[in-house]
């Protein structure tokens, strides 16, 4: 009897480790390749600012604000993503700005205001830190307010309506290995971290240095992304089915936005 009964505890004991086995490696809902659906993002309604005048160009809205000459030469600019900026007047409607890390062309912009002045399109080049795939992109922005008399055309408060952007720039991976999440974009940017809420590397980006996780639930994660120690931006990702709502928080900025993704 006794035997019979060691048996069955075996038994029961074999049956609870497979079950406990087959639990780990079910795949995590975030599992997968995700590609964002612009056209369901939900924009910041707060707008960019900046404008030129005498010569130079302002980024009111960039924290922190500064200032540097328009003059189609590289200016030092800190507290930004890059170190250095090139701002030029190309006609009455147009600038470009080109902005560099340490040397290095980071992105390269040209803005243009529509005839009736309502209306800017910004076309961008990106090139990440980590490939030699650039990203390109095309934003439409309205006017908002007022500008000021004797600036620019472009100048002016700018509040975004619709964003194209290229494969590179919308696609993002994510694998789960027992506590760890890994993320990884075809621009060179990745990440390995525990769902801990404790800083982790983050590898290839000019905007973030370091992200932690924590997991909320199942299906939702927050992330928080850094540079320098500073938080830049929290994002709140949730998954149901083959559909995931990131929710993001930019501390900078101040600006949040809604992206959906589709899993592909």
């Amino acid at each position: 009897m006794k035997r019979m009964q060691q048996l069955v505890i075996c038994a029961m004991l074999s049956m609870a480790g497979l079950w406990m086995t087959a639990q780990s490696l079910a795949q995590s809902p975030f599992d997968g390749t995700w590609h964002t659906n612009l056209a369901q993002t939900k924009f910041s309604p707060k707008p960019n600012v900046f404008y030129i005048s005498q010569g130079w160009y302002h980024c009111v809205s960039c924290n922190p604000a500064f200032d540097a000459q328009a003059d189609g030469e590289d200016h030092p600019v800190s507290g930004q993503t890059y170190d250095a900026i090139n701002v030029k007047v190309v006609d009455p409607n147009t600038i470009t700005v080109i902005t560099k890390k340490a040397g290095k062309v980071t992105a390269e912009q040209t803005r243009t205001v529509s005839a009736d002045g309502k209306t800017l399109t910004v076309k961008v080049t990106a090139h990440p830190m980590n490939s030699d795939q650039p990203i390109t992109a095309e934003t439409t922005a309205k006017r908002t307010g007022v500008p000021p008399a004797g600036v620019h055309a472009t100048s002016g408060e700018w509040q975004i309506q619709k964003v194209n952007e290229s494969e590179n720039g919308v696609t993002t991976t994510y694998k789960t290995t027992g506590d760890e999440l890994t993320m990884t974009e075809p621009t060179g940017a990745s990440y390995t971290a525990k769902l801990d809420g404790n800083d982790y590397p983050y590898k290839g980006s000019y905007s973030y240095d370091t992200v932690s996780l924590k997991k909320i639930d199942a299906h939702t994660i927050e992330e928080t992304c850094k540079r320098g120690g500073n938080v830049v931006e929290v994002s709140k990702m949730t998954v149901a089915g083959n559909r995931m709502t990131i929710v993001a928080d930019n501390k900078v900025t101040g600006r949040t936005q809604t992206y959906v993704a589709e899993k592909k």
